[in-house]
C-alpha cells in the first residue's frame, strides 16, 4: 500500500489550538498534518508533538532538529501557524517548506487556503540568539 500524497496533493501541517489554527508553531502543542487535493482535505492527522514542554530543553539547535525531523517524516511541504521567530521561519524555508501565517480560524479551512496563499515573510528585526547548528536537505 503505498501512502504517500497524490501527485497534484499537497502536505500541510497546522498549529491546532482546538479546531483552530494556533499561535506560535515552535511551541506547539498539537500539529494536523492534511493533505489537501483540489481544494479539499482528503487526509487529516492530528499529532500530540509536546514542543510547548520541549521548547526550552535541550540547546535550540535541538529543538530545531526536533522539528524538521517531524515535517521530514510527515512530508511537509506548508506550514501553517499564527506565527513563529525568523530563525525557525529560516530553517523551514532551507528545508523547502512554504510558510504560512496570520491565517485565523478553523484549521482545516487554514489548510485549504495556504496551498495557493503567498509564502509569508519573516519577521524583520527578528534574530537568533547566537548561532543554530543544524544542516538541512531540501525535500526536493
Amino acid at each position: 500500500m503505498n501512502d504517500s500524497p497524490a501527485a497534484s496533493s499537497t502536505v500541510v501541517a497546522v498549529n491546532l489550538a482546538g479546531s483552530d489554527v494556533g499561535a506560535g508553531w515552535g511551541k506547539a502543542r498539537t500539529v494536523a498534518v492534511a493533505e489537501v487535493s483540489d481544494g479539499v482535505v482528503t487526509r487529516w492527522t492530528e499529532h500530540e508533538v509536546g514542543w510547548d514542554a520541549l521548547h526550552d530543553e535541550g540547546h535550540k539547535g535541538a529543538h530545531h532538529a526536533r522539528i524538521v525531523r517531524f515535517c521530514r517524516e510527515h512530508g511537509v511541504q506548508v506550514v501553517v501557524t499564527g506565527h513563529l521567530g525568523a530563525p525557525m521561519h529560516r530553517t523551514l524555508i532551507k528545508l523547502g517548506c512554504k510558510v504560512v501565517t496570520g491565517l485565523t480560524g478553523d484549521a482545516r479551512d487554514a489548510a485549504v487556503t495556504a496551498v495557493d496563499a503567498p509564502a509569508s515573510e519573516p519577521v524583520v528585526g527578528a534574530t537568533s540568539p547566537g548561532p543554530v547548528a543544524v544542516t538541512i536537505q531540501p525535500l526536493r
